[in-house]
């Protein structure tokens, strides 16, 4: 009997090769996009994912300052922090935390659909959240990712 032709390839770093994406967030819903942008990071939308290795690309996010929440969520929605001091815990609402800093919901709603490890953390280096339509990335040649 003879063995079969095919073999599961797996990934090493040394063979990744990345892509620059840019997303424009104006008018979408938090959640749906940040697993979009978790997918892409981790790498899932190829044909060569290898779970152990970040073979994830560059996603860049344009316009957080105009996502948007489904159901009363922008005024209900708490988002805390704690500085590790007795008392030191925060409680901050989404709208205003969209006011303040529009940038770091959807950094927090990505960070929490990555692994928590180490390559979870080398996945979340890879994004850039901005909430104008400018980005410092042109040099890169992003391409439009389509959902």
């Amino acid at each position: 009997m003879d063995t079969p032709s095919y073999k599961t390839k797996s990934l090493r770093k040394e063979d990744v090769d990345r892509s620059w994406y840019v997303v424009d967030a104006d008018g979408l819903k938090v959640g749906r996009i940040a697993s979009k942008i978790a997918h892409v990071l981790r790498g899932k939308h190829k044909p060569s994912y290898t779970p152990h290795v970040d073979n994830g690309d560059f996603v860049i996010v344009i316009n957080a300052d105009k996502v948007r929440f489904s159901g009363k969520k922008m005024q209900q929605k708490i988002y805390l922090s704690y500085s590790g001091y007795p008392g030191g815990q925060k409680e901050i609402v989404a709208n205003e935390l969209l006011a303040k800093k529009p940038e770091q919901i959807l950094e927090k709603a990505v960070k929490g659909m990555l692994p928590k490890n180490r390559l979870g953390r080398k996945m979340f280096h890879k994004l850039f959240v901005y909430a104008s339509p400018d980005h410092p990335h042109q040099a890169q040649q992003p391409k439009p990712f389509n959902f």
